[in-house]
């Protein structure tokens, strides 16, 4: 089934049921009906027909969230051809790699973003669009195109690239059935009754964003519309349109609850917080469930995008913290929807068993359909058997519990002795001073490596104290012998930390 029909169908349900509430600009947010969103769809299908694409070329987005953002999307969808949201935070190197890469024919931008796509335009680049110039004109000018182009379910819906931690971004494909399957498998199509609303902080070029936004307007639940995420907009947002549902990976949420003026909204209309797409601290998910209305259910979600989003969910009632289970599990990543089968292997292979660490490798009809481009990299990464070899290292337990201890290329090696960064991360974490922290491993000739550590913490901070914290809560081995202040971490745009720009920036404090 066509990407597109996630819109077509509730549009033929429930035509005159808000879909969006448009919240991206400086205005008063704006309420859209599905019938209207999916009159805008044709028309910019029909713009798209007459950019000559056909099925199978490439239309990128390089653009904020946005209701124009979301017209070009489905109407990629609609007329067959490949949809690619990509990095708007992307530097020279990496947008140039993203539009070249992607061979898109077609690419929708903001004019903001003008000057940086004109140095890095490809010749496989025909149209370059800006959604808040000439867009609307163009769009409304055209001929529209009403229909959904018939697709199989193994045809090409989306390229969404990684974030690109250690190397230039893989884009990973995705296919009509695995986003359908997975968004119609969870969901019943909208009918028109309130099924609250969702508001949209993660970008679409993210898959938690872009099933976030599919899951929503497929299940009529409106989405409320912001450009980018920024903690006190989020808050307003929430209290303004009563927004009920939200997505926030890690360090969204951690800012949102260490907004000055967080005690000042009324945030009592929230049912549901997920977090996802990088590692939760457990002291920041702590505090959120002790700052939160209680009457907000938290989950965390753990996937790929390379698996079509969640593989695993920790589940409200995971958050309710009233036993010395649920306070451990709190460290897990959840249970293994039904959908999905999951292994622990050791370097050899071997399959492991309950509370024992190794490799996390994953299997699910939604599995990517491999990297653009990259057959090799594809065959490192899904194995004969259909196996994805994740890169997590992690354990279950005898409830069916997974707990990830770090990524197998993040191991800090001292002394013979294996150290997870993720393990002590969160133990500096629990120090009330600090806001963030990382950890490495410094080439050190004695003992291989040596644990170091960077943090941002609070005004008036004592990095004695925070050394003795660590200390009194973790091994020798593990301490790290020196901190290092840092006014923000390197992560990529969803928050993943990125370590290996850490290291040579530490090791040149070292030496």
């Amino acid at each position: 089934m066509n990407l597109a029909s996630l819109l077509d169908l509730p549009s033929m349900i429930a035509p005159d049921a808000v879909a969006l509430i448009d919240a991206t600009g400086d205005g008063e947010p704006r309420e859209i009906t599905y019938q209207e969103l999916r009159d805008a769809v044709s028309a910019t299908a029909g713009l798209l027909v007459g950019y000559g694409v056909e099925p199978g070329d490439r239309v990128g987005i390089y653009a904020t969230n946005s209701v124009a953002a979301l017209e070009v999307l489905f109407a990629a969808s609609a007329v067959g051809a490949t949809v690619v949201p990509m990095n708007y935070r992307a530097g020279d190197e990496e947008a140039a790699h993203l539009i070249s890469d992607s061979g898109s024919k077609v690419l929708f931008s903001e004019t903001r973003y003008r000057s940086l796509i004109e140095q890095v335009t490809p010749d496989s680049l025909e149209h370059v669009n800006y959604l808040d110039d000439d867009y609307a004109a163009a769009r409304d000018g055209a001929d529209e195109y009403p229909l959904v182009a018939e697709v199989e379910d193994n045809d090409l819906a989306t390229l969404l690239y990684t974030s690109g931690t250690t190397s230039l971004p893989k884009g990973v494909k995705l296919t009509h059935g695995a986003l359908t399957g997975y968004i119609m498998g969870a969901n019943d199509a909208a009918d028109g009754s309130d099924q609250g609303r969702m508001l949209l902080a993660a970008p679409l070029y993210h898959v938690a964003g872009l099933t976030s936004l599919l899951n929503s307007l497929y299940s009529g639940r409106i989405t409320v519309l912001m450009s980018q995420f920024e903690a006190t907009r989020w808050l307003d947002l929430v209290d303004e349109t009563k927004a009920t549902h939200s997505f926030l990976v890690p360090t969204m949420l951690a800012r949102v609850i260490d907004a000055e003026t967080f005690d000042q909204y009324d945030l009592s209309s929230l049912q549901a917080v997920t977090y996802g797409a990088a590692p939760m601290p457990p002291a920041v998910i702590r505090r959120a469930i002790a700052l939160f209305p209680d009457s907000v259910g938290f989950s965390g979600a753990y996937g790929q995008t390379e698996t079509t989003s969640t593989v695993a969910v920790l589940g409200p009632d995971d958050h309710v913290l009233d036993s010395p289970d649920k306070e451990r599990r709190l460290r897990s990543v959840g249970q293994i929807l039904d959908d999905v089968n999951v292994r622990i292997v050791d370097p050899l292979g071997n399959v492991l068993g309950p509370n024992e660490t190794g490799e996390v490798q994953l299997m699910t009809y939604r599995t990517m359909d491999g990297y653009w481009g990259a057959e090799e990299k594809t065959r490192v990464t899904i194995d004969d058997e259909g196996w994805v070899h994740t890169g997590d290292l992690g354990h279950l337990d005898e409830e069916n519990y997974l707990f990830l201890t770090g990524r197998a290329g993040d191991m800090i090696i001292r002394g013979g002795e294996n150290i997870a960064p993720e393990e002590v991360e969160a133990v500096l974490y629990e120090h009330p001073d600090v806001i963030e922290a990382a950890v490495v491993g410094i080439p050190d000739e004695t003992w291989g490596e040596r644990v170091v550590a960077a943090l941002v913490v609070r005004e008036g901070a004592s990095l004695d104290e925070i050394y003795a914290h660590a200390h009194d809560h973790l091994a020798g081995f593990k301490r790290p012998e020196k901190l290092h202040l840092a006014d923000e971490l390197p992560r990529t745009s969803t928050g993943k930390l990125l370590r290996r720009h850490l290291i040579p920036q530490l090791q040149e404090l070292e030496d």
